[in-house]
């Protein structure tokens, strides 16, 4: 049985101050993003400048990182944020929501796409399909930090969190990594070879990440501030995943009748 007991900072430099896993993965998929969008623009998938493609990552920090934070204060914890508002910029206490971050990101495509007169589509394709390997890393990072941990097991690949208890439980940030994570990626990557076009890869990444999504919630424990909210079986992240599944097909009808 593995104890789940490493450090979440990396790097210690002064007091409180350092360098942490969370914040590493974060960095590592927007450098992802970047050069993946350099390669796309290189190759004349996407038609960018290079002050262009980091005014475009400049956008995609800002509201993923607006976004995730907004998000959680919103949908996981608002009533103990609205209390204590000064907590909300203290991000280093934890509380990153994805679909926060999702909105975030879609609403800086957006604004970016507006402004430079580009197609937000393609755009939001393209950084669609580098997303998964994003996500890889930070449910790295979550198990790492020893958070998001799943429920009991008594399977032998049960891991004990400290954090938690010291009862085994599903690596369910290991589940998510390799789901929402390396098994998206290559889906995507497929169904962008296949299509030849990034139009449809942002519905297919929405509908597979909330697939995924809703079924490692069976096997994590909810938000301890929230539990279960409806029927006592699906937690937020299933309400949000269902709701982003139905927003995604909505976006495939859409471009399917837009593009052909």
């Amino acid at each position: 049985m593995w104890v789940d007991n490493i450090d979440p900072v990396l790097l210690h430099i002064y007091g409180n101050f350092g360098i942490r896993w969370y914040s590493l993965a974060y960095i590592l998929g927007l450098l992802l993003g970047y050069y993946w969008l350099k390669h796309l623009s290189k190759e004349s998938v996407l038609v960018l400048t290079k002050k262009e493609l980091d005014d475009f990552i400049f956008y995609l920090a800002l509201g993923l990182i607006l976004g995730a934070r907004i998000g959680y204060v919103i949908f996981y914890n608002f009533s103990d944020y609205l209390h204590h508002p000064l907590e909300i910029l203290k991000v280093w206490h934890g509380g990153m929501s994805f679909h926060g971050g999702a909105i975030g990101v879609v609403l800086a495509t957006y604004l970016f796409s507006k402004k430079l007169k580009k197609d937000m589509w393609m755009l939001l394709g393209a950084i669609s399909i580098v997303a998964p390997i994003g996500l890889f890393f930070g449910r790295i990072a979550n198990f790492i930090n020893g958070e998001l941990w799943g429920k009991p097991t008594d399977g032998t690949w049960g891991v004990i969190f400290p954090n938690a208890d010291m009862i085994p439980r599903h690596p369910s940030q290991l589940y998510e990594a390799f789901l929402e994570g390396l098994l998206l990626f290559l889906i995507l990557y497929v169904i962008y070879k296949k299509k030849g076009n990034l139009f449809y890869i942002s519905p297919f990444f929405g509908m597979g990440y909330a697939i995924f999504r809703f079924i490692v919630e069976f096997f994590r424990e909810p938000d301890t501030q929230l539990g279960y909210i409806l029927f006592n079986t699906f937690s937020m992240g299933q309400l949000l995943s269902m709701l982003m599944f139905l927003l995604s097909f909505y976006l495939y009808i859409f471009i399917r009748r837009k593009y052909g």
